[in-house]
């Protein structure tokens, strides 16, 4: 009980933080005093253009692209409720389809046009915060969270890296190919993993619950 709470104690300490930094960042788009943040990072990021790394980062945006995560999706979740694992299937598509509803909200909301500094793909829509972003985020932490917790060491470290090196590239990516700004991305990940903290939290409340009852 008293691990339950200190992760909740963690979590809502960490929602706060990233409502902190999302809203620093938008403000900061609002204002301008992000523009100076965002054009030495891409020019820092697509300084290291090169023939063979644009075909590296066409692939990793192509992975988190709409259908690529639908696809990953169905998958997960026909595996999940094969081994009848409804919790985390329900779970997975409540993550999954609130990051994709939370994200189309935001971009409504905000309506930043793209940058268009060395745009070396081209693609319509909003900007703030990135879609690819918000959904690599969710998608791969989620499937590492669920494997975590069906798996035993040391394959869950290697969940973790993996999730991390997914997400990290997938944003290196939108920011390397010109259709996002970096502070895109940090909204991004900021708003999605805020998502996936009160899913999660939920999840293990009701998880918790559950088996004290079962013991009973």
């Amino acid at each position: 009980m008293r691990e339950l709470s200190g992760r909740l104690i963690t979590a809502l300490v960490s929602c706060f933080v990233l409502a902190v930094v999302f809203g620093y960042v938008a403000s900061s788009i609002g204002n301008g005093s992000i523009v100076q943040f965002d054009t030495t990072i891409i020019h820092f990021v697509q300084g290291a253009e090169a023939p063979w790394l644009t075909k590296v980062m066409k692939v990793f945006t192509t992975i988190g692209s709409t259908k690529v995560v639908i696809a990953i999706s169905a998958i997960t979740m026909g595996l999940l409720l094969y081994f009848r694992q409804k919790a985390q299937t329900i779970l997975f598509l409540i993550v999954i389809g609130g990051t994709a509803t939370l994200n189309l909200v935001l971009k409504l909301f905000f309506q930043r046009a793209r940058p268009d500094l060395n745009r070396l793909i081209e693609i319509s829509g909003y900007s703030f915060p990135s879609g690819h972003t918000m959904m690599a985020t969710s998608l791969y932490i989620i499937l590492a969270f669920i494997l975590w917790r069906n798996a035993r060491m040391p394959g869950r470290i290697l969940y973790v890296i993996s999730a991390i090196f997914m997400i990290s590239m997938i944003c290196i990516s939108r920011i390397y190919l010109g259709v996002h700004y970096p502070s895109d991305v940090i909204g991004g990940i900021s708003a999605s993993t805020f998502w996936l903290l009160i899913a999660t939290s939920v999840y293990l409340i009701k998880t918790q619950s559950k088996s004290r009852l079962s013991i009973r």
